[in-house]
């Protein structure tokens, strides 16, 4: 689990890359890297207030262990104390 001031999502991600996505700690940040398609369902996911999962990885790795969760919460208070 990272903590970060800010998130960075950045859909210029080509899929000749060989990753499902990149992230990389920038700053107090977070930079996500993602395809222009998982860009669009984020945004969706967003208007809808849907939660969303972004894998991140080499496409052809068996065990990947990065996960970007993007989640809404009911009560904004307590998630941010601290």
């Amino acid at each position: 689990v990272t903590g970060a001031s800010f998130v960075v999502f950045n859909g210029a991600l080509k899929t000749s890359s060989g990753f499902l996505a990149k992230s990389s700690i920038v700053e107090d940040g977070l930079m996500v890297q993602i395809t222009r398609e998982t860009m669009e369902s984020l945004r969706q996911a967003l208007r809808d207030k849907k939660d969303f999962k972004i894998t991140c990885g080499k496409m052809d790795a068996g065990d990947v262990k990065e996960y970007v969760d993007i989640c809404w919460v009911e009560n904004e208070e307590k998630t941010n104390e601290g």
